[in-house]
């Protein structure tokens, strides 16, 4: 089979359309649409059926990507160890980001890297960990976080590693009742409202794990992405907010952590298997490894 076709059909399996996958590659739709059937007769198999007005991959197309992701892999090992006698890393690695963690290691990171013959090149992408197997078609590496309680993202395609542990605390007005406490119980919430983050993002998961705790749905007042902006609305008195503690700053706002529950949100590191192979990547990745306990011996 040739390895081209088997990267097209990995390119549909990360973007889930030909035309997005033409897009990516440079190419048109349907000249995409034929190298997959060429490489469908070259398998013997259907790789794709009709769903709605797009096409899914079958369990058989479904299969050949893992295995295309093990030839591409190989590929891509023997080219990591032909770079590897050139001497120190070198090359453009693409970061993705969620905002408050490159906030809190991107600096680090790119001071580790300074002076290096590797160049980084961030992206700021604010999605769930659901997202980082689309992330990982533009991006080599994607720094993602997940509540606790959640499965790790690893999977046949997808390597990753947890590098930090974040708490993630209740911010309250400081005219708020609760304020001059030291800690708070989750009993002591049922009646607030609340400031949150759009679901899916592992804020709003600790949210949801509150309220099986409690027995009682937190009334969600506002949704907003940016904890600059929640921390203002909070000091505002307009409610009550998690937040994960690093991202704090507004001096308006008093934090104070749970008892008797265990709140927090773990930073992960994902690539594409194998892709710590490649001297460069292996090089940032260590770079956050080292940032990440940096933070934490500073905590």
């Amino acid at each position: 089979m040739d390895t081209q076709r088997l990267r097209v059909l990995r390119e549909l399996a990360d973007r889930g359309t030909v035309a997005a996958t033409a897009a990516a590659l440079s190419m048109t739709p349907s000249a995409v649409s034929q190298q997959l059937k060429i490489l469908a007769r070259e398998a013997g198999v259907t790789l794709l059926e009709p769903d709605g007005r797009r096409v899914r991959l079958t369990d058989a197309g479904n299969a050949l990507v893992l295995r295309a992701e093990d030839v591409l892999a190989a590929l891509d090992r023997a080219a990591a160890e032909m770079e590897s006698y050139r001497g120190s890393p070198r090359g453009r690695v693409r970061v993705a980001m969620f905002p408050s963690g490159a906030s809190l290691l991107l600096p680090l990171v790119l001071t580790a890297m300074a002076g290096t013959d590797v160049d980084i090149e961030a992206g700021d992408e604010d999605l769930p960990s659901s997202a980082v197997p689309r992330l990982l078609a533009d991006y080599d590496v994607v720094l993602t976080h997940r509540d606790d309680r959640a499965p790790a993202i690893s999977s046949d395609r997808i390597a990753s590693r947890t590098i930090l542990r974040e708490p993630i605390d209740l911010v309250l007005a400081k005219t708020h009742p609760l304020a001059s406490g030291t800690s708070v119980a989750l009993t002591d919430l049922v009646d607030e409202n609340w400031i949150s983050v759009r679901g899916g993002l592992p804020v709003d998961d600790v949210l949801l794990s509150i309220a099986a705790v409690t027995g009682v749905q937190p009334r969600v007042t506002q949704r907003l992405n940016d904890f600059k902006v929640i921390e203002a609305v909070v000091a505002a008195g307009f409610g009550v907010a998690l937040m994960p503690r690093h991202a704090v700053g507004n001096p308006n706002v008093v934090v104070l952590p749970f008892t008797g529950v265990r709140a927090g949100r773990s930073y992960e590191l994902a690539t594409r298997r194998y892709a710590d192979q490649r001297p460069a990547i292996a090089a940032v990745l260590d770079a956050f490894v080292a940032a990440a306990a940096a933070v934490e011996a500073a905590r």
